[in-house]
């Protein structure tokens, strides 16, 4: 019988990266299978991402008329890339040109799932650098950004329910057919943040697709509740080989729907396989078992800390999933301003 998960089993889970000020030792050992990779700009050099050893060897073994000029530091581990075209839709095209070159010869398994949908990748000051193929993004551990939203009623006590919460959660269970993650359980809408894609409606486009929710009730009632941020490092389950570097900045937002069922989230689009409306305790049982796709478990954790379910009081592991939800990711973007030295909000433990 597998272990029970703990909230601490899924902040390790979802916040892989070693912290450098915590763990200086497993940080130093990751960093022995990564290179930088850096910007430079009219006030210096940044980084903005990880990458593996082998997609460095694949740099090198790539002709430079397909990946463009290349300056690599061996002695302080950094890569500069994708710098020379002058304007962002010529950088787009040279990483695309790259992206595409290694997917023809089968370079990275990543790649066989290709989706043509293009996300961001930022600047110092939050400016769009270039796109890149979201598949293709694991290959440079660039920032990701995303949207997940937890829909709920308020039951009151008066349904049946057999809970000492006053709310149950749609919960959708994954299709078996996904290539990350099949058969796991959900969000109840979630997906990434492309190119010049605002995130409410990236969360208004993929409660629609994925849970057939009408937009003007979703207008009227959605809240955006906060971020979360983390640095995840893939298993085999992602779809692809393990080990790749993902920092993540996740846009959250709370959905009550009515407790009568007028409205309910039904599949659509062939990625959800079911809805189904859980109790608190269902989920948490969900949770120990193990049964949820890592980062959206983070996500659930997060909502029973905002609305007191999960406390100090009855989990050792509240202080850790606060600081380890919301870190710092050393890598430009819109999840706060002033990147560099903006410390992102936590909830006081």
């Amino acid at each position: 019988m597998p272990p029970r998960l703990s909230t601490l089993d899924w902040v390790n889970k979802v916040d892989g990266f070693p912290i450098l000020d915590k763990e200086p030792l497993r940080h130093t050992e990751e960093m022995k299978r990564l290179y930088t990779m850096v910007w430079k700009d009219t006030q210096g050099i940044f980084p903005i991402g990880y990458v593996p050893l082998s997609v460095l060897e694949a740099l090198e073994a790539t002709p430079e008329n397909i990946r463009g000029p290349m300056e690599v530091d061996h002695e302080a581990r950094t890569i500069l890339l994708f710098q020379e075209p002058t304007t962002e839709a010529e950088r787009t095209q040279l990483v695309g040109r790259l992206t595409a070159h290694w997917r023809q010869n089968q370079t990275f398994r990543m790649l066989k799932g290709w989706r043509d949908e293009l996300w961001p990748v930022y600047g110092r000051n939050g400016e769009l650098l270039y796109s890149i193929e979201r598949v293709a993004m694991g290959l440079f551990g660039n920032a990701r950004f995303g949207v997940h939203m937890v829909a709920f009623v308020r039951n009151n006590g008066d349904d049946g329910a057999k809970s000492q919460y006053d709310l149950r959660i749609w919960v959708p269970k994954r299709s078996a057919t996904k290539t990350s993650y099949p058969g796991m359980l959900d969000n109840t809408a979630a997906g990434g943040l492309m190119t010049d894609e605002d995130p409410l409606e990236c969360i208004m486009r993929e409660a629609d697709e994925e849970a057939s929710l009408p937009e003007a009730y979703m207008r009227q009632h959605i809240k955006q509740v906060g971020t979360i941020t983390y640095i995840y490092i893939t298993d085999e389950r992602a779809g692809g080989e393990p080990g790749w570097i993902y920092p993540e900045c996740q846009w959250l937002y709370d959905l009550e729907l009515p407790a009568d069922e007028s409205i309910t989230p039904r599949p659509k689009d062939g990625e959800v396989e079911s809805f189904s409306l859980r109790t608190v305790e269902e989920v948490q049982e969900q949770l120990a078992q193990g049964m949820w796709k890592p980062n959206c478990a983070l996500v659930m954790l997060e909502f029973f800390a905002r609305h007191g379910i999960l406390t100090p009081e009855n989990d050792p592991h509240y202080a850790e999933l606060n600081a380890r939800a919301h870190r710092f990711i050393p890598f430009p973007g819109p999840h706060w301003p002033d990147w560099e030295h903006v410390t992102p909000p936590q909830r006081k433990s």
